[in-house]
């Protein structure tokens, strides 16, 4: 989204749009003058969400209540995403984590965490991409982590399904560019959002300074797509960290491997 286009009118599509990052995308773009179409699981909390953005800001609000980590949830966002009014901006924010090291973890467990990581990502760009750049114009955040730029979480399997978005988010934004589209990956460290309880980590170990706001991480997510950015992680205390795990010696990194966050129990939702 260049900074230099009025943004009143226009649709933009967010995925877990009830909670954290989301929520944050929702409140922003609202005020901004956008009209929301709003995905999640919870069709009441959606509803309400909605009406309360609509209320505040007199933008329209659609809303969608699907499980992405589904073929058919996936399907009914597609399905958005290729009708009018068009939507200019996608913002793919839902994703998992897993409460269990990989070595005790399930099939089941893993392939959802990928389904809604990695599939439903690669699905929705795909599907917003085909009328963007038929269009000329248009946009696509995949939120993504800064845990992908390296594996410091012993067992953790959601690092690497956010190298994954990283890398085809700067992949697939070096060639939709050419079409007057870009393609964004977010990359924000820890964040206070519901995503760590949600997923029963226990958080409460992780010091304060190293902890964001997820409006800012908005602000700037929004502020570095405008200047045509592949990537962006928020924060300079953040940005030094990614520095450190592009540059540091594998073996130094291999050594301070280790997971502080805890553990609280199992989310099997």
């Amino acid at each position: 989204m260049p900074s230099d286009q009025p943004t009143a009118g226009r649709w933009a599509l967010i995925t877990g749009a009830t909670a954290g990052i989301g929520a944050a995308f929702a409140g922003r773009l609202a005020a901004d003058g956008w009209h929301l179409v709003l995905v999640a699981r919870d069709g009441t909390r959606l509803a309400a969400q909605a009406a309360e953005l609509t209320g505040r800001y007199g933008v329209e609000t659609e809303t969608i209540a699907a499980d992405l980590s589904t073929d058919d949830g996936c399907a009914q966002v597609e399905q958005r995403l290729a009708a009018t009014p068009p939507v200019e901006l996608l913002v793919n924010n839902a994703g998992i984590s897993l409460n269990t090291p990989f070595l005790r973890s399930s099939v089941a467990d893993e392939i959802r965490l990928l389904r809604l990581n990695v599939h439903a990502v690669m699905r929705l760009t795909l599907a917003a991409l085909v009328t963007m750049t038929e269009r000329r114009n248009g946009s696509v955040i995949n939120v993504s982590s800064v845990a992908g730029f390296g594996a410091l979480m012993p067992g953790s399997t959601y690092s690497a399904s956010k190298a994954w978005v990283t890398n085809f988010s700067e992949s697939v934004g070096q060639s939709a560019r050419p079409f007057g589209v870009r393609v964004m990956a977010l990359c924000p460290g820890y964040t206070r959002t519901e995503f760590h309880q949600r997923a029963g980590i226990d958080m409460s170990k992780t010091p304060e300074w190293m902890w964001l706001n997820a409006t800012d991480v908005v602000d700037e997510a929004l502020r570095d797509l405008g200047k045509g950015k592949f990537v962006s992680v928020p924060s300079w205390k953040y940005k030094l960290a990614v520095a450190g795990l592009r540059h540091a010696p594998r073996g130094l990194l291999d050594r301070v491997a280790r997971d502080t966050r805890g553990r609280i129990g199992r989310d099997r939702g």
